[in-house]
Parts: C-alpha cells; structure tokens; sequence
C-alpha cells in the first residue's frame, strides 16, 4: 500500500510540473502560416497510395520525414515484404501506464480520373477552399492531423504524462489482413501497452462532429443454385434462374425492412443490417456474348452484408441457410473462408464495441477535450461499415473512431472527395485538445485498465 500510494503522490507531482511548464511556455509559442500546413497536407495527398499497387515506400519516405522533424521516435515494420507500417513514439514520463495509439492506414481506394473535376492526386486547393484529393476525408486527413496536433503541443513545450504512439498501416482498404490485424497479433503491439486506440470516423454534414464505439461487421455471402439446364424455349420448374431469383427477391424485401427502419428515424445505419448485391452470374458464354437459347444449369450472386455487433449472428446464418438459400431449391451458399466473415464478438466472447458511458474514462475525456477546442460532439453511433478498429477491439481494447470533419458531405470512395481546409485546420485543433487531455490523464493505472482480459 505504501509502495503505490507513493507512486501516486509522484504522478500527482509530475502532473503539476506538466501544468506549470505547459502555461508558462503556451504564452511564447507562435502560430504556424495556415497555408504551410496545407501545404504538407497536400504533399502527402499527392502521393498515390491507391489500391491495388499502393506506393507504400514514397508515403513512408514523407511520414518520415515529418517524424523526424517532430523529433520522434521511429521504427518500420513489414509483417508482409513490401507492406511497411511506420510507427511512431512520443516518450511519456511515465511509461508503466498504459499508452494512447494514433492509428491510421496509407491506402486508399482506386479513382475513376475522368469523373474527377480535378486530378485525385493532385490535392487541388480552390477558390473555396476545397481540397480535393483522393484520401482526403479516407484517411489521410486525421493521419497528418495528428501529427501537425503534435507539432503544436510541441510548440507549447507540452510534456505527455503517457507514451503516445502513431501507427501508418497498409491494406485497410483490402481487409487490413496484412497490415492492423497482424499488427494487433504482434508481440511489438503487446509491448506497446495500449490502453486507448483513436482511429477513423466518418465527415459529418452538420455541426456535430461524428464518434464511432463499434461498427457492422462484413459477412461476403456467395449464394449458388443449380437447376436442371434446358432448351431457352422450355418453360419448368427449378431451373437454375429461377431458383436463384427467388432467393433474390426473399433478400431484396428482407434489405427493405431494414432501410425501412432507417427511413422511418427508427434506427440509425449503422444500428440495421445492410444487404447489397455486389455481382450476378450465370450463363453460358459465347464467342459474341451468351448463348441465348440455353438455360443454364448453375448460377450465382454475391451480397455484401454488413453485421452490427448488437446482431444475433446464429439466427441470421439460420436465416442465411433456411430462407435466402435452402437446400430444398438446390441451394447452397459460402460465407467465410475464402470469402470474408468477421466475428461480431471479441476474443472474451464480448460484442465488440467500446463504451460510452462512466464505465470507459476515455470516452468522458473525448467528450471534454472537443468541447474544449469548441467542438459538438454527437450522439456516438455504430460505424456502417468496417474499419482497422475491430482488430483492437477483438483484443477486448477500447476504440474510438473519430475523424475531426464537421459541415463536410460524407465522400468517401467517392468521385470528388474534398475537404475544406478551414475544417481540416480546425480538426488539427481538436487533436490537439484530445491528445493533451489524454496525454495527461492520471488516474487510469495499469491495475485499473478498462481493458476487460485485465
């Protein structure tokens, strides 16, 4: 007892020489010219990190940099040859508390250029301010976002209590198989001590900044039906088609149902299960097409279905192998292996999802450092689709999702994504306020992690 009332009265101490040293130095702390900020925004932009040949290496090469100039710890990491993560380290005073991880991934999807206005690697600045990039809401933003928060804390002579840690990852937006999850499964990761993981969210149109505590999980359902083949001209029951079609027509009024609750205000997206097809197939190829006089005998469609964590998985797989693909039509259906399947529990049998209540102090802290840089929060919700977040939360660790862009249409993956540079300026100033407040935060000992395994 006497021993951690000691090392209480120390983090006491160490707290308020942190507070002294930070007042006194903020006053003599200068402002940085806003466009040289944009400026390295648009640089790590321009570099073309697209899905499926990703320039990781020149992203690295710029994130670098930018640690260096920071003074910062680094090492780079390949748990697949020519997939680098970068991780970063700002040393805490106090390293036996468990640590904050700034996480986020240096892909992005594929662009269609001529549906662009402007180049999606070019970071185009215009005369509304808009910067449009490819990257530049999905998630290149909160990446360099936290970094220009440290530069500024910096500035100010801050001194983090905790160790803070930034992560670059590859392959988000292929599954993150290759980069988070092998990250989260890596002693490196364990060493690291982590007791809080921020990473990305969603634009939000209105005022209110958008929070993330789960997100819906991607079942990719392949459903299969097989029928007798048979002459284009002959009418019969069970032919590979029509089997298939019903099972279409079952899903389609089941998607309904769930939009519905959407539309109605019931719930939010995230809260339902969304069912969408993603391809059809069937038919018997031909030199000019498909032979059009023949029936076929096997065919085929693919659903990308998103689970919320809340969801009862065994009666939807009941439903899955009952109603949308029976055996009595000569049904079957893949869900998993090969095809992706992710758990809606954690690896304690949990659902995965991060409180938002008294019970997670970070939450509480999230909520006062935004409200401190002048910010709304919203009501937290349910990610709609999948992030690297559910990598750490399967490990039964709190995950925040939180990219800092208010009265910004959500455009991620689409033509034209832009952000405003005065809500990408004022999003540096929530992390800022967000990594000092948890940076600085006592009272969450090792002994006391919300981590539940603890």
């Amino acid at each position: 007892m006497e021993i951690n009332h000691s090392h209480s009265l120390l983090l006491l101490l160490l707290c308020f020489v942190l507070i002294v040293t930070n007042t006194a130095s903020s006053s003599s702390s200068t402002k940085e010219d806003p466009s040289v900020i944009i400026s390295r925004f648009q640089q790590y932009l321009q570099i073309n990190t697209s899905q499926p040949t990703p320039d990781y290496n020149k992203a690295i090469q710029f994130l670098f940099s930018q640690a260096k100039s920071l003074s910062l710890d680094h090492q780079t990491i390949e748990f697949v040859k020519n997939k680098p993560l970068l991780l970063l380290k700002w040393q805490g005073f106090d390293p036996t508390l468990p640590s904050i991880l700034l996480y986020s991934h240096t892909d992005v999807v594929p662009s269609e250029q001529d549906k662009w206005t402007y180049h999606p690697f070019s970071a185009h600045l215009d005369s509304a301010g808009e910067i449009y990039a490819r990257g530049s809401q999905d998630m290149k933003c909160v990446s360099m976002q936290y970094l220009e928060a440290i530069r500024k804390l910096k500035a100010t002579g801050f001194q983090p209590l905790r160790s803070v840690y930034l992560s670059f990852a590859p392959d988000e937006e292929i599954g993150g198989h290759d980069g988070a999850e092998k990250f989260a499964d890596s002693d490196v990761f364990k060493s690291l001590n982590v007791g809080i993981v921020l990473d990305e969210g969603l634009a939000s149109p209105s005022e209110e900044y958008s929070a993330f505590f789960a997100e819906r999980s991607p079942w990719w359902l392949v459903i299969k039906a097989k029928g007798a083949p048979g002459h284009g001209a002959k009418l019969y029951d069970n032919s590979a088609m029509e089997n298939l079609l019903k099972s279409i027509e079952i899903v389609r009024r089941f998607r309904a149902s769930q939009f519905d609750m959407v539309k109605a205000g019931l719930k939010a997206e995230g809260e339902v299960i969304s069912v969408n097809m993603a391809f059809l197939k069937a038919g018997t190829p031909s030199p000019t097409g498909f032979v059009m006089n023949l029936q076929p005998s096997e065919a085929e469609a693919g659903f990308d279905v998103r689970v919320p964590p809340t969801t009862n998985a065994e009666a939807l797989e009941r439903r899955i192998a009952e109603e949308w693909a029976p055996v009595s039509r000569n049904m079957t259906f893949e869900l998993g292996q090969f095809k992706q399947k992710t758990s809606i529990h954690d690896k304690f049998g949990k659902p995965i999802l991060t409180a938002t209540d008294g019970s997670n102090p970070w939450w509480g802290l999230l909520e006062e450092a935004v409200k401190n840089a002048n910010g709304k929060l919203g009501k937290p919700s349910i990610f709609p689709a999948s992030t690297d977040a559910r990598y750490f939360r399967e490990r039964g660790l709190p995950a925040i999702g939180f990219s800092p862009m208010a009265n910004t249409p959500i455009l991620l993956h689409d033509h034209n994504e832009f952000l405003n540079q005065a809500e990408y300026l004022k999003g540096i100033d929530m992390y800022e306020s967000i990594i000092k407040a948890y940076a600085s935060y006592v009272q969450h000992t090792k002994d006391e992690s919300s981590r539940d395994e603890l």
